[in-house]
Formats: structure tokens, sequence, C-alpha cells
């Protein structure tokens, strides 16, 4: 980890509020919490006055409470970053906290090529309660996407989380905690940064685009036609064959046990191979909160391999599905979505 200051040119940052806790803040009239104006950020948080940066603020209409986030969401963001990429060094999206590392992951994979930083921040207490950590999640986002290096290029120019000090990589990240202030982790991959009294960068670990010159490419096609089976004791063939039989979905996310396992009986193994015989795609990834599905460990794994299921080596649950989302909407042949499946491709998984 290595420390550095941000350049102290007049960077620009485009701050981009979709809706969620943060941007909340007690109206004494009505008693209530009620959205604030980010036009006047500067009079909440004047603390980012100090940094000497242009800071513009975005505002969705209507606001969009986290738990109501839908694709149509995370192509607005990825139409709004593209219209105004030129214009900025950085961008900080305040989101809820909720579905943030679903966003985060899907974002990551729309944008292809990122040279700029995309910082999604939140808060567990409003920005306008006395306790709130939303002040300091906000500086600290703000202070990361306008950061810099000697060659003027961003120092994290990734899709990333930043709360409670720590920058994640944004497709690496759950939510663990509702109510404390350090709600989200990232138990396979380290902090892209930490913020102590100074920002310490991991720079070796921060992904650097092939070219800092070219455009990034943007992706808005999403096919969403997947779902997610959490495999528990107890499971019925109907339940299984319901979700996994589907004539709705294209691919099916396991959740499996330990290292990739499920059960082992015969009427499971043979929906999940009548699955696959009809090109549905099934993507094996971990239940624990840290490691990797690894097929060839245990006999129960290898009975998955050998059914057609992919690995989804350390992925979340939530880049498991954003990655397919983007998958499918680039690709109608599932054969080839299977093989980028198993591909790195925003640094989501290890291998």
């Amino acid at each position: 980890m290595s420390a550095f200051s941000p350049i102290r040119e007049r960077s620009a940052i485009l701050l981009i509020y979709t809706g969620g806790t943060i941007g909340m803040k007690e109206d004494p009239a009505l008693g209530a919490l009620t959205p604030f104006d980010f036009s006047q950020i500067l009079e909440e948080v004047p603390e980012l006055g100090k940094f000497a940066y242009r800071i513009d603020s975005h505002t969705f209409s209507p606001l969009i409470d986290s738990s109501d986030v839908e694709p149509s969401l995370w192509v607005e963001l990825t139409h709004l970053i593209e219209a105004e990429y030129d214009e900025y060094d950085g961008f900080v999206i305040l989101h809820g906290t909720d579905t943030m590392a679903y966003s985060a992951s899907v974002l990551s994979f729309m944008i292809e090529g990122l040279t700029k930083p995309v910082i999604f921040t939140g808060s567990q207490l409003p920005i306008g309660t006395p306790r709130t950590d939303g002040k300091e999640n906000l500086i600290s986002a703000v202070e990361i996407a306008a950061a810099k290096d000697d060659q003027g290029h961003a120092l994290v120019p990734e899709v990333c989380i930043c709360f409670d000090n720590i920058l994640m990589r944004g497709n690496r990240t759950s939510k663990l905690n509702s109510d404390n202030f350090r709600a989200f982790r990232s138990e396979n991959c380290p902090p892209l940064a930490e913020a102590g009294i100074n920002i310490r960068y991991n720079t070796q670990l921060i992904r650097k685009p092939e070219s800092w010159t070219q455009k990034p490419i943007f992706h808005t096609s999403l096919d969403t036609r997947v779902a997610i089976l959490k495999i528990h004791p107890g499971i019925t063939p109907q339940v299984v064959r319901d979700i996994v039989c589907s004539r709705d979905t294209r691919a099916v996310i396991l959740e499996t046990y330990g290292a990739g396992n499920a059960p082992s009986k015969e009427w499971f193994l043979n929906i999940i191979s009548e699955a696959a015989s009809q090109g549905k795609i099934i993507m094996n990834v971990t239940q624990c909160l840290a490691g990797s599905v690894n097929m060839d460990i245990y006999a129960t794994g290898k009975s998955l391999k050998g059914a057609g299921v992919v690995s989804g080596y350390d992925s979340t649950t939530e880049s498991a599905l954003g990655k397919l989302f983007h998958i499918l909407g680039m690709h109608h042949d599932n054969h080839i979505a299977a093989k980028l499946l198993c591909e790195d491709l925003r640094g989501e998984i290890s291998k």
C-alpha cells in the first residue's frame, strides 16, 4: 500500500444521487426525513469546499429506494456517465445500501475500459443527523474520485464502493451488516484503498486500462432471465425443477455449500443434467462469505461438473448476477456466454 495526495488542480466530480438514506435530512416543519437539494451540497458538507474541486450534481427524479432498483436504473446511470464522461474526472454515485453491491457489480461490466473512477457510496444514517456516517463516506469517495497520479491519470479507474473508510472493488463486495457503519465486506479481494490520516492505495491491485486515451465502451444490453437457487437441506425436487428448468430462464445461479457442493441424490443431478441439456447455463457459487468454488475436490462437486455446471470461482452472488445479465445481453448463444463466464473480465474472480 502506498500513500498519495490528490493533484490540486481543479478536478471536476459529478455527484449522482439516485436515492437512499444518505440524501435525507429532517424537515422540522414536517417532522419527517425528506431529500435535500444536492445543488447545495457545499452548505450541507462544507468540508468538500476545502478540496477546491468543481462538484456538480445530478439528482434522479423520482428518487429510487434501493429495494426498488431495476435494470432500467443501471441503463440510465450508464447513459448518464457516457454522456458526461469527457466533462468530469470522476463520478460519485449516492445509492441506497440494500442493493448497492448489485448496482456496483453490474455497472463494472457495463462499462468496459474505464479510465476514471466510478465510486458508489451511501450511509446507514441520514446525512442530516448528528452521528451520520454519510459525511465521512461522501468526503472520502469524492477525494478518491478526484485523485490522480503524476501523469494526471486516475489512481482508481474502477467501479468501487467506498464505505466506512474502505474502498472496495464493486464486483467483489456484499452487504453483510444492516445496523453497523461497516456495512460492506470484500472477503475475497483486499481493499483498493484505506482512508486513515492519509488515503493509502493498494496500487498493485488496482486495475488499469489498456489505453488511457481511448474512451470506454458502454454496454446497455442486459438479459435478466436469470434465477438464483440457494441449496438447503430439505430442498424438494419440485422446487429445484421449477427454478432450474423454467422456460423463462436462460441461466441459473446455484448457491452451493462450501467449495461448491450440493446434494448427491440422483433426482437432483438428473434435474441439473436435464437443464444443461436444454442449453441453460448453471453457474456454481458458494454460499460462504469467503473462499472459492472448486468442483474437483469432492465427489458431489465432480458430479455437478459432469452434469454441465460452470464454476463461478470466488464470485459473489451479486457479481455473478451482474456478469450473467451483461454476458447474456451481449450474446444470444449460451455456449459462447458460458465460456465468457470462466474469464476474469473486470477483476471479479481470482484465477
